[in-house]
């Protein structure tokens, strides 16, 4: 499960940039025609850096576009490429993004680590409302190295006419040159914070689950509402960050309003 933090600049060039295909995509009748989904906006009440015990409020934006059955974009899974289609298997290269960690709060005397984009690669598997999903991917920009690798099944199921019930449970797998990046302290950290030098001698784990109730306000809008929590282990658990400044529990929730078209 994934966290939002402030945004970046990285992050705000990449939405001015999503806004402007957007825009043109609908200026243009015959490319507009191929696209469909959502957007919109929200607030979300979670941990200001992956491992806090401090919560913040902060703004959402809501972001799910189709390009026919090719191409899909969703902050949540990134600019995906459907490649390959067989049956009820999908198999999709895409392009995402990690975040780093802000130095802000308990940490603010640690060296900031710079998210950046990620590429990967995903396979699905739809069977009735549950859809199965194995990733893997690797930064190729940022201060983020390594690996991660997740697998997700997501219950997608009506509640009424107007009712959609959502209920995701996954696991994250990130090695040890990820949970280094994230959660080790070096010793400049150390010597301007007190906390002790950690360097992680493995990856970790990361479970989590995510639930989501929409109710559909008209034909074109909705508001959803969802929690989520999630809970670190391993070496990201050990981390002075999650075990002396922080909680290897973490929460979520929060609301949204989209438009669909």
């Amino acid at each position: 499960m994934a966290f939002c933090s402030t945004p970046s600049p990285l992050r705000q060039h990449l939405t001015t940039w999503l806004a402007a295909a957007f825009g043109l995509a609908l200026a243009t009748p015959t490319f507009a025609e191929s696209w469909s989904g959502s957007i919109g906006a929200g607030a979300t009440y979670a941990p200001d850096y992956l491992g806090s015990d401090d919560y913040e409020t902060r703004l959402l934006p809501v972001l799910n576009l189709s390009y026919g059955d090719q191409l899909s974009i969703s902050p949540r899974t990134g600019i995906e490429w459907h490649a390959i289609r067989e049956g009820n298997w999908t198999v999709s290269p895409f392009i995402g993004y990690t975040f780093g960690r802000n130095n802000k709060g308990d940490i603010s005397h640690f060296e900031k680590v710079s998210g950046g984009a990620t590429l990967g690669l995903r396979v699905s598997y739809q069977e009735g409302f549950w859809r199965y999903s194995l990733a893997g991917s690797t930064p190729v920009s940022g201060d983020v190295e390594g690996a991660k690798f997740s697998g997700t099944a997501a219950l997608r199921m009506p509640v009424s006419e107007r009712m959609l019930m959502t209920l995701s449970p996954s696991i994250t797998y990130s090695n040890e040159k990820w949970t280094e990046s994230l959660f080790g302290v070096s010793a400049q950290d150390s010597a301007r914070s007190g906390v002790a030098a950690y360097s992680p001698d493995s990856g970790h784990w990361r479970l989590g689950a995510n639930a989501s109730l929409s109710y559909s306000l008209t034909p074109e809008w909705t508001a959803t509402g969802f929690v989520g929590a999630a809970y670190l282990t391993g070496s990201a658990a050990d981390s002075p960050i999650v075990d002396e400044l922080g909680s290897n529990w973490q929460a979520l929730t929060g609301v949204s309003l989209s438009y669909r078209f």
